[in-house]
């Protein structure tokens, strides 16, 4: 926190505050001997106050307007959750349905398309969760980054609803999308659990060297991966089997295996209707309820009311002392 002036040019008004400190004639009264004139301390105690509550009153009001205040304040509080990164694919498969049998929710049909349910799960998830700090992000060919880390839970919910418009590309590349994630948890301070959220339908075929990224960024930003594998039907993989001859019959089930390898905690929610997902994120809605630090940047605070009235109390002081002068002198005849 520094104390600063949001216009200080207006500081240069300053010096006309020495003004009353300047002798009139007016202030004089005529008398024919001084000698004869009685030793007035108390007179004299007011008009000292009345020069200073003049110059109060001007080099405050001369303050305000130069709008002091404080900027590049931090609040540092406690909360209990996460910093998650939403992790969401948008490719086209993600377009198809998916039962939403068990799910109470008015108006629904028995299937809908995989990325509403999905995005209504996470909404009510960032809902549920305020103390968080969230960002988020998609991906199909490309990751997009939409939202880096807030508290702000309404800008993530305009992202979630903002990622219904249009529909997505054929393509699933999970490793940049990985690898992109990873870069927004660096050059920020540890504050308590760290997780990658994703949310996806399909899986990747990754190179040594993507791998070996992977691997090494969750371990130095201590990271941990949940994945919730949306599965498209029966033909899908099922990605719980541990059979040895089935590790090459899909990229879901080697990106699956070689989530198993990390050093960082993994966790795979395998769901294939909408039960099964909101299952899967009111547990990690559970597991993920660990002491996080926030650090809160507050607005700018503006002391210019604080001046003013200091201001004004001085104008009040130059009224009493105006009530308590002696204006004209009146003799007997």
């Amino acid at each position: 926190m520094r104390f600063d002036f949001a216009q200080p040019w207006m500081l240069l008004l300053l010096p006309i505050a020495m003004l009353p400190l300047l002798r009139r004639r007016s202030d004089t009264l005529a008398f024919p001997s001084l000698a004869w004139l009685p030793a007035d301390r108390v007179g004299r105690a007011v008009g000292f106050l009345w020069r200073a509550f003049a110059v109060g009153a001007m080099a405050l009001a001369v303050l305000g307007l130069a709008g002091p205040g404080q900027t590049g304040a931090q609040v540092q509080r406690t909360g209990r959750g996460a910093e998650v990164l939403i992790l969401m694919d948008r490719s086209s498969s993600m377009d198809a349905t998916v039962h939403t049998n068990g799910l109470k929710m008015a108006g629904r049909m028995s299937q809908e398309p995989k990325a509403k349910v999905v995005r209504d799960l996470l909404s009510d998830f960032v809902a549920k969760r305020p103390d968080n700090r969230f960002a988020f992000m998609t991906f199909s060919t490309v990751p997009i980054a939409v939202v880096p880390f807030t508290q702000k839970t309404d800008t993530v919910q305009a992202a979630l609803a903002a990622s219904a418009i249009g529909r997505g590309l054929p393509e699933t590349r999970m490793g940049p999308a990985l690898l992109a994630a990873i870069e927004e948890f660096e050059n920020r301070s540890y504050s308590g659990s760290r997780v990658i959220l994703i949310v996806s339908d399909g899986g990747a075929q990754l190179d040594e060297a993507t791998r070996r990224r992977i691997q090494a960024g969750l371990a130095r930003e201590k990271i941990g991966l949940y994945w919730i594998y949306v599965r498209s039907g029966p033909n899908s993989p099922n990605l719980n089997t541990d059979t040895p001859s089935a590790y090459g019959l899909g990229e879901e089930l080697a990106l699956h295996r070689f989530f198993k390898t990390l050093d960082t905690p993994y966790r795979l929610y395998q769901v294939d209707d909408s039960n099964a997902m909101a299952a899967a994120m009111a547990e990690i809605d559970r597991q993920q309820n660990f002491p996080l630090i926030l650090h809160e940047r507050v607005p700018r605070r503006d002391y210019g009311g604080a001046f003013y009235l200091a201001a004004l109390l001085c104008c009040a002081g130059l009224l009493a002392c105006r009530a308590l002068q002696l204006q004209s002198w009146r003799t007997s005849p």
